[in-house]
């Protein structure tokens, strides 16, 4: 049996047994004791899907009030004429057939990619390089549009995908530790009810199952999610 470390002792004591109202789980959160690091909130989340069913799945983005803390590294498939104006909304790369060869030779430095629809034939040919790190772009996920530049800024800016699994569970960033717990807390609202909008209109009953956070490097609190979620 592998021995705990000090600091999973201690954390130990300050494990909820119980779900917790969205304010009180963020200050139990809180309250475990971290790494030195200012360590990435996630929330996940277990919805009523039959995963079976081909329309019972979710894909999508959201831009979270309080931000996630973290600039991603943001690449922009596109024509000539708008590669300086993504640039300028913050990409890190933007342009057409030379940065599709750029990617084929290697260069994966990038955290999100964006293309405008006359782009994804150029790209096709790369699905077997970004597909399996989730980095495709997709319409559903709100990264094939022709607003380029303002795709890039707010992914730039830490703009959230979330996709549901075959478990039917969706995993996101909510923030980070250091952030106020009001902060966090209007995050966590805000994804939730965006989740809310997004269930597939063949799903009967509650929609969310079970919510739980929990930091980089601690434990999880379990979430009363009928309190988290409030009409929308």
């Amino acid at each position: 049996m592998a021995r705990l470390s000090k600091r999973a002792k201690s954390n130990e004591p300050l494990r909820q047994t119980e779900a917790l109202q969205l304010p009180e789980a963020v200050t139990a959160l809180k309250r475990f004791k971290g790494p030195r690091f200012d360590q990435t909130v996630e929330i996940a989340v277990h919805l009523n899907m039959d995963t079976k069913q081909t329309d019972q799945s979710i894909r999508g983005s959201v831009s979270l009030p309080k931000g996630i803390g973290k600039a991603k590294r943001v690449v922009a498939f596109c024509p000539l004429d708008k590669v300086a104006e993504a640039r300028d909304a913050g990409a890190l790369e933007a342009g057409g057939a030379d940065l599709v060869e750029k990617i084929e030779k290697g260069w994966m430095d990038f955290d999100v990619a964006i293309a405008s629809p006359d782009m994804m034939r150029d790209i096709a040919k790369l699905g077997r390089v970004l597909g399996p790190r989730g980095l495709m772009p997709s319409p559903k996920a709100g990264t094939v549009t022709p607003n380029v530049a303002q795709a890039v800024k707010e992914y730039s800016a830490g703009k959230v995908e979330y996709r549901s699994d075959k478990g039917g569970n969706v995993h996101a960033v909510v923030g980070k530790m250091s952030f106020p717990e009001g902060d966090l807390v209007e995050n966590i609202t805000h994804f939730l009810h965006t989740l809310e909008r997004a269930r597939p209109s063949s799903t009967k009953g509650a929609f969310i199952k079970n919510v739980a956070i929990s930091g980089t490097m601690t434990p999880g609190v379990q979430v009363k999610h009928s309190e988290a979620v409030v009409a929308v």
